[in-house]
């Protein structure tokens, strides 16, 4: 049966693609996986050495013994049938022992591939991640690096052996009996390789036309169950019976042809190794009719033709194997090919923070070329003060946060830290120095000290202990059974908003990176919890370079600097009550804010609200 998976994509190079997996499969700083490479080829040999000149002449031997009707080479027949059978063990054996050892260098092969991908996809930019979906990055992945083993096993262990069996037997059909044999062997072999490659191609649309059907089929039956109310409201029932039965009808008969035509590959394989054998065992017993070919030639020749034939039962799946191999693999590599857009200077230095002093100099930037949203933004922002952004929704206020970490390159201007050109130092030393805590708090599906420790490679558990109490979080993880050790679920899930704020906060801190960004970090809270944080992140404000970026303004009235953007410029700035003073676009914020609190404190207390 074809693999049910099987969806026909691109016709890739086949030489191309293995060349470009041939340095995992032969590292060089890996000899001992090189030797077992070398092992593992000399026992294909050696299996097939055996199961070509040791089984098959074994059984001929014994065979013309037999015929000559003598009894007095019994035990010469007797040890000639046991060799058959051990010549037969064999093989086996050597086949096995091949798999065992090879199996380390497979595995191995995946793991570097498969390591070197995901490392690769780190190093994209942010930009490659949002317009691609995860779960098919994943996928590419998944079924690329699956299809590596497969594609080792039957390249290796299948075709090359094959081959290496048709050399040998074309060998000893020349030498000891006819060439007419040779060409009808090659000529058969041909003929099978033809017919199998054309009937699975045409087997592989049956396929995809089949799951095209199936997947409409239910795809009908789940929509019409799902508004199974509506069906009911137009006395639809018989109609969408009859458009699922027909579903169901074309889906039906194009099973049946799709698995007829495994049988019609079946029967012309057969017929075509059913004729070569016929014709090839025919041969022989002509010649033996003439004296020129012994009883035991027929069954030499006989064996030869059948274990040819049964790996070549085998070419069709192979075939379709390969070919899907060879799309997966690419796929994969295509992943390794896209080029990271954003990338390290040549012999760019590390990042040297003396007090965070940070700069944006007339900075342009958009994330489309045709839409420019940081237009020509000057921002100052003096070593160990807090500076709050605040604008409408749309302003560029978060794209200030990702421009600092560098997970874009500007279109203009620059930004600096201490004097030095963010674009000028290592991406990983700049982000080393800067720390977060974002707007949607994501923690990974671990503990709650795995994720407050994750703030830093090697923080100690008492730097964890020492985070969490700084994060006003450390009494919430004592109450809990397990404690550091408590499981916070998919993307931190069984916590609370504020508690996976907290986390948050505690793992910056573990981090203590000399500058901070405060990104929307208490929007998504209600108004009691975003007061107790809001005391916590203005206690860890204290001796760093901050940014606050916020939509509410009563969390930065305490900034030492207001920034105020629209449209991707900087509109005005300064203190909290200079700017209530100024009566511009802040003061117009503020006084829209403070209405809105009023009209929800009115909402949350109707009785108060009409004494």
């Amino acid at each position: 049966m074809p693999p049910q998976n099987y969806e026909p994509g691109p016709e890739r190079p086949l030489w191309g693609t293995l060349k470009r997996f041939l340095p995992y499969l032969w590292p060089r700083d890996a000899a001992g996986l090189r030797v077992r490479i070398v092992i593992a080829l000399s026992l294909v040999v050696m299996s097939k050495v055996v199961q070509v000149y040791g089984a098959p002449f074994a059984l001929q031997g014994a065979i013309d013994r037999m015929a000559g009707g003598s009894r007095d080479a019994l035990w010469l027949v007797i040890a000639l049938v046991a060799g058959y059978a051990l010549a037969r063990f064999a093989t086996t054996l050597f086949d096995n022992l091949r798999n065992a050892v090879f199996e380390r260098v497979g595995q191995e092969a995946t793991r570097r591939l498969a390591s070197d991908v995901f490392r690769h996809l780190h190093r994209l930019s942010l930009r490659f991640h949002l317009e691609r979906r995860t779960g098919a990055v994943t996928k590419v992945i998944e079924r690329g690096t699956k299809s590596i083993d497969t594609m080792l096993y039957f390249l290796l262990f299948n075709i090359a052996p094959t081959i290496l069996e048709l050399g040998m037997v074309l060998g000893i059909f020349w030498t000891r009996f006819s060439g007419w044999l040779v060409i009808g062997t090659v000529a058969m072999v041909v003929v099978y390789i033809a017919f199998t490659r054309w009937v699975t191609d045409w087997r592989a649309k049956l396929r995809t036309q089949m799951n095209d059907l199936d997947t409409g089929a239910v795809a009908h039956a789940v929509d019409s169950l799902l508004n199974f109310e509506t069906v009911k409201y137009f006395n639809a029932e018989v109609r969408e019976a009859k458009r699922y039965e027909d579903a169901v009808t074309a889906y039906a008969k194009a099973a049946t042809v799709s698995e007829n035509s495994l049988a019609w590959l079946n029967i012309g394989q057969a017929l075509i190794t059913g004729v070569m054998l016929a014709a090839g065992m025919a041969l022989i017993v002509h010649g033996w009719s003439t004296g020129q070919f012994t009883a035991g030639d027929v069954v030499l020749v006989s064996t030869l033709l059948t274990q040819l034939f049964r790996p070549l039962d085998l070419l069709g799946m192979v075939y379709r194997t390969i070919r899907q191999g060879v799309i997966d693999m690419g796929s994969m590599f295509d992943l390794i090919d896209t080029d990271a857009e954003v990338k390290d200077a040549p012999g760019a230095p590390p990042l040297q923070v003396a007090s965070g002093h940070v700069q944006f100099e007339n900075v342009r930037f958009g994330y489309d070329p045709s839409r420019e949203i940081l237009k020509g933004i000057d921002l100052d922002i003096p070593a160990g003060s807090t500076v709050a952004v605040v604008g409408p929704s749309g302003a560029g206020k978060s794209t200030l946060a990702r421009i600092l970490y560098r997970f874009y390159d500007l279109t203009g201007g620059r930004v600096t830290i201490d004097g030095q050109d963010i674009s000028r130092v290592t991406q990983d030393s700049l982000r080393a120095a800067i720390g977060i805590v974002p707007q949607d708090t994501v923690l990974f599906n671990d503990t709650i000290g795995y994720n407050i420790a994750y703030g830093r490679e090697g923080a100690t558990p008492e730097e964890v202990a020492n985070a969490a109490r700084g994060a006003a979080i450390a009494g919430f993880i004592q109450a809990l059974p397990d404690g550091f050790d408590t499981r916070v679920g998919e993307r931190g899930l069984k916590l609370s908003g504020g508690e996976k704020q907290r986390v948050a906060i505690a793992r910056t801190l573990v981090k203590n990176p000399p500058i901070l960004i405060l990104d929307e970090a208490t929007s998504a809270l209600d108004s009691r919890t975003e007061a107790d944080i809001q005391a916590t992140l203005e206690a860890i404000e204290r001796g760093r370079t901050t940014i606050v970026i916020a939509h509410r303004l009563s969390t930065v009235v305490h900034a030492d600097r207001i920034v105020v953007l629209d449209s991707g410029r900087v509109a005005e700035q300064g203190t909290h009550a200079e700017l209530l003073r100024r009566g511009g676009l802040y003061a117009e914020m503020w006084a829209r804010q403070a209405q809105e609190r009023e009209d929800g404190d009115e909402a949350a207390d109707p009785e108060g609200a009409q004494a």
